[in-house]
């Protein structure tokens, strides 16, 4: 693995042999991270200076964010070096946005007052709508203004790439990860999660008293019962109100079931991506999204651990 550290000044350090390292990525919360430990003998420590942190894999790029921390030291092994850190959404996530108020907000807008002033850059493909009326709340991080314009009202996920770049496209169609009856499978758990998960959101106008109900047809239908009330600022249009319950509604599901896999070997899937699950036991069998890939190296080899969720859930 090739490992590089870029300073606030331009300057590049190329770590040594890593040693060890784990990867971290999810669907844009919590933020990727990443920790790694490599050999180290400095002939000038400029660890201090370091903010960006690329990793590269048989080529291709697997990881690009923010230097959180640097250790380094000796003992009875050695010197060594411990250096672990976030996504680029550490960006968006560790700035407050200034609360405000647009007549009608673009994709362009969010970019220009939240996402560009922090050095961050977007991928192409975003086909999001205009907002109107949408506001930013006081306190929110420069993450929630554009999680918000992007989930709650385009039905996106926002996320960064390994490129370090801020997505706001979906999910692209491509090659499936196919573990079939004799895939090397190393752990395994199915999990049916009915707690948290919301039937009903009842969404309320607070100056007409105006409600909008928003039900999930599958969960009701198994028997859930669980219901929100929501109110909303006064005067709130009709597609707002839709759309808030509908938020609530999907947020709730993203659990209601996920299987949990263990595999040998590095980076053998990304989230967003499908897995078709055939094994030569029932439990699990269909086809699933990512929703978070953990990737490391430790005494034992290389791992991946795949979370997967219901493609529907995960859009």
């Amino acid at each position: 693995m090739e490992a590089i550290l870029q300073c606030w000044d331009g300057r590049q350090i190329a770590l040594p042999q890593v040693t060890e390292w784990k990867f971290q990525y999810g669907l844009g919360t919590p933020c990727d991270s990443f920790t790694l430990r490599c050999l180290w003998e400095p002939e000038e420590d400029l660890l201090a200076e370091a903010v960006v942190f690329t990793a590269t894999e048989g080529g291709e790029r697997v990881f690009t964010g923010v230097v959180d921390e640097c250790e380094r030291g000796w003992d009875i092994r050695g010197g060594f070096l411990t250096i672990s850190g976030r996504g680029m959404a550490a960006k968006l996530l560790d700035n407050e946005a200034l609360g405000m108020d647009y007549q009608v907000a673009t994709w362009q807008d969010i970019l220009r007052d939240h996402v560009i002033p922090y050095g961050v850059e977007a991928a192409p493909g975003a086909r999001l709508t205009a907002v109107p009326g949408f506001s930013v709340a006081v306190g929110s991080s420069e993450w929630q203004v554009v999680y918000e314009f992007c989930r709650y009202y385009g039905g996106i996920t926002p996320r960064f790439d390994r490129l370090g770049r801020l997505v706001a496209a979906p999910w692209e169609t491509g090659e499936k990860l196919v573990l079939a009856e004799d895939a090397a499978v190393t752990a395994l758990t199915l999990r049916d999660q009915r707690y948290g998960v919301l039937s009903h959101v009842l969404v309320r106008d607070r100056t007409t008293g105006a409600v909008q109900t928003v039900e999930n047809e599958v969960f009701a239908r198994r028997g859930g019962q669980c219901r929100r009330v929501l109110t909303m600022p006064g005067k709130s249009s009709y597609q707002t109100m839709r759309y808030s319950g509908s938020y609530q509604l999907e947020r709730s599901a993203e659990e209601l079931r996920q299987l949990e896999l263990e595999l040998p070997g590095a980076f053998l899937a990304w989230p967003g991506e499908l897995v078709e699950v055939h094994l030569n036991k029932p439990v699990g069998r269909g086809t699933w999204r990512v929703a978070e890939t953990v990737s490391g190296l430790d005494g034992n080899g290389t791992y991946t651990r795949l979370v997967l969720g219901d493609p529907a859930a995960l859009n």
